[in-house]
């Protein structure tokens, strides 16, 4: 029988971890499927896929100021038509799972989701546990990035799911971060240097490193560099200026090489309320920076073997969190031991052993 056509599902491009992913795992199947196609609202990133992925996207261009809800109305009718036209396929969704799912299943056509942050993001009532607990069943395979991501599936809506870790370019990574960047912001010697790098929204709780960095600022000479974009920027930005804190804190815009900002760094700080397998905690680590983290679901204490690699605080709290801080900046040496063990730890995220998981699943359905 002829080998289906894969297509990759993923409405909207916006550059963070899932994007990477994406990236990554969508050039390695490109080599070892015959047809491969994706489908999304915009071709801005089509330099980073290889040419034999065909793009699929709408005949009039999708702002990327568009909301996200649209550009999934416009990518599942694409879907819908490339069904119609071709029947022999299988969708690898990347996003909007749940509608992509719905779609399949009229159709009855094969599919595998690839989930990316913790349920505890987006189920936080009991209709909505109801409601994804089916919604769950309908893909033919689930791909989630954390063993505790697929025992919390497994736990709150009875979701047998097969854990493939984030594939990590470490090469990649060290040759890019080696790069000059054009910012004397943390060029100054001997200061403790603090980098954050996320999207800024609620998710990503950025407020809470604020109000640590605003406990520090009387008793540790520090730099802290926030990377990302997003609708709290303002909010972040009234608080820097309230609370006097322009000569420390500085955030600017999403880089598509962050590498050479985070290696000048001491220490990488992430505060979120819910991940799924952070990639920007394995960037840091293949980097040999040191991390303290949000032990949120899920992914950071996984990466950090529950702290032995590691600090972790508990989501929302500064003060702990600027006690974390202080720790680190009067114990490097200790903290750098740890770091060297966790950096060890990456075995586990090996670019070739989880692309080739990848692919084995896949085969399975073509």
């Amino acid at each position: 029988m002829k080998q289906k056509k894969l297509i990759l599902f993923i409405p909207s491009i916006e550059g963070g971890g899932v994007e990477k992913n994406l990236f990554i795992i969508g050039n390695y199947l490109s080599n070892k499927i015959n047809e491969i196609a994706l489908i999304t609202a915009s071709k801005e990133h089509k330099n980073k896929f290889d040419s034999k992925i065909k793009f699929i996207t709408p005949k009039n261009p999708v702002s990327n100021k568009s909301s996200r809800k649209f550009k999934y109305i416009i990518c599942l009718y694409l879907l819908i038509k490339e069904i119609i036209k071709r029947r022999n396929i299988l969708v690898f969704s990347f996003q909007a799972n749940f509608y992509c799912s719905i779609i399949c299943k009229i159709f009855n056509i094969k599919i595998i989701t690839r989930s990316n942050s913790s349920p505890k993001g987006w189920s936080n009532n009991p209709i909505k546990e109801i409601i994804f607990k089916n919604l769950f069943k309908l893909p033919d395979h689930n791909i989630v990035n954390s063993i505790k991501f697929k025992s919390e599936l497994n736990r709150r809506f009875n979701i047998n799911s097969e854990c493939i870790y984030n594939p990590l370019n470490k090469d990649q990574i060290k040759k890019k971060s080696t790069k000059k960047v054009n910012d004397n912001f943390l060029n100054e010697k001997k200061l403790l240097k603090i980098i954050n790098i996320g999207r800024l929204t609620d998710q990503k709780d950025h407020l809470t490193l604020l109000k640590a960095a605003n406990i520090l600022k009387k008793n540790i000479k520090f730099k802290l560099l926030i990377i990302g974009r997003g609708k709290n920027k303002k909010k972040l930005n009234d608080y820097i200026n309230k609370n006097n804190l322009k000569k420390f804190i500085k955030i600017i815009n999403y880089q598509k090489n962050p590498f050479p900002y985070l290696r000048k760094c001491n220490l990488f700080i992430l505060t979120s309320k819910y991940e799924g397998l952070p990639n920007v905690l394995l960037e840091a680590l293949t980097l040999k920076k040191f991390i303290i983290s949000s032990n949120c679901p899920t992914g950071p204490s996984e990466i950090l073997d529950n702290g032995k690699n590691g600090l972790l605080f508990k989501v929302g709290d500064y003060k702990e969190l600027a006690k974390k801080i202080t720790f680190f900046h009067s114990n490097k040496k200790a903290c750098l031991k740890m770091t060297l063990i966790g950096n060890k730890r990456l075995k586990r995220f090996d670019y070739n052993l989880n692309l080739i998981k990848y692919f084995k699943t896949i085969n399975k359905y073509l």
